[in-house]
């Protein structure tokens, strides 16, 4: 199944920890078959938890091949990783490489290779990982409706 991931950025007053209001702005991640649908949805999804007025301040197509989620508690971070996958041109004996973005959620970078090495073990393809970078993305909201098993 494709997933088309946008980045919804979200406006609002946040009681920070010193009890003070202050503007934040944050990202999340939602799957969506449009702009549209992405506003949407990030809106149904952040009105349980932002209490008074919040903007959707930005929303932009986000290219993620695929997700690693866990359910691990510690693993509150978000980390895009660019991987090659390595693949032999029959015809020249060349190695090809094509870059590809994936979101791991994770504890740490150290954590984020971890989980990635695990969920790619299923995979015949070589792979290489180019870089590994924390995301500023609070939460990801994958679509619900179809819950493949």
């Amino acid at each position: 199944m494709m997933h088309n991931w946008f980045e919804c950025k979200i406006r609002y007053e946040k009681v920070m920890e010193d009890g003070k209001n202050k503007k934040v702005t944050e990202p999340y991640l939602v799957d969506a078959l449009s702009f549209t649908e992405a506003e949407a949805r990030i809106i149904e999804e952040m009105k349980p938890f932002i209490t008074g007025e919040f903007t959707v301040s930005d929303i932009k197509r986000a290219n993620y091949t695929e997700l690693f989620t866990c359910d691990d508690d510690t693993a509150d971070k978000w980390f895009k990783v660019k991987l090659y996958f390595i693949t032999l041109d029959e015809k020249s004996g060349m190695e090809k490489k094509s870059a590809s973005n994936v979101l791991v959620q994770a504890a740490d970078l150290r954590d984020a290779v971890k989980k990635l090495d695990e969920g790619m073990k299923g995979t015949m393809a070589d792979y290489e990982i180019a870089n590994v970078a924390e995301t500023a993305i609070m939460d990801v909201y994958p679509f619900a409706g179809n819950k493949e098993g």
